[in-house]
């Protein structure tokens, strides 16, 4: 494999591909906490880079070693982000609405904790697995560099919707951690569609 332009592209392509999902969850976080400071949204940003980046590594070492538990295991992927964003999108549904009547402040925003966070990366991240048929044919030093390139192209897009969700969930104030929470279901939903049909 030559370092061609293609393959830099390439890379880049499947880049943005994959951090839509993670961009509408940053969109999401953003909203509910539009007071967010610049450390915080880089530690956001940076993990959904990681697993953005990890996962389909993850895919083209089980497409070199186990390719015929990976391929049944794929069936899965849907179901699972489909729970785990449900779970984290209805949590911050019932919390907007319990708390709808309360103004939001600086600090006091719904905005997940470390656990939520890690499992909002996996989630967004996780059908990025059978990126790893698409690099198959790649080595591994190409398959770990395509792995970062797919991680700074997430880290920019999801930096770009914390700020668009700091942007409006200003405006929004109190209303915001409802529109998060159902954003993060409809991504849910359409991951788990995609991935059926």
């Amino acid at each position: 494999m030559d370092w061609s332009f293609s393959f830099f592209f390439s890379s880049v392509l499947i880049g943005i591909g994959l951090a839509m999902d993670a961009f509408s969850v940053s969109l999401a976080d953003g909203l509910n906490e539009p007071c967010m400071r610049k450390i915080r949204m880089c530690a956001i940003a940076g993990v959904f880079a990681f697993f953005q980046a990890l996962m389909p590594f993850i895919g083209w070492i089980c497409v070199h070693t186990i390719v015929q538990y990976f391929e049944s295991f794929q069936k899965f992927i849907p179901w699972i982000a489909l729970v785990l964003l449900g779970f984290i999108g209805g949590k911050m549904l019932y919390e907007g609405i319990k708390n709808k009547d309360e103004k939001t402040e600086c600090g006091t925003g719904l905005c997940p904790g470390i656990l939520a966070l890690l499992v909002q990366g996996v989630a967004t991240s996780i059908d990025a697995l059978s990126v790893g048929f698409q690099i198959a044919n790649y080595d591994v030093f190409h398959a770990c560099v395509c792995a970062a390139i797919i991680a700074a192209v997430t880290f920019v897009i999801c930096i770009g919707g914390l700020f668009l969700g700091k942007k409006f969930g200003t405006s929004l104030s109190n209303k915001a951690s409802i529109l998060g929470g159902a954003i993060l279901i409809f991504i849910g939903l359409e991951i788990f569609i995609t991935g059926i049909i």
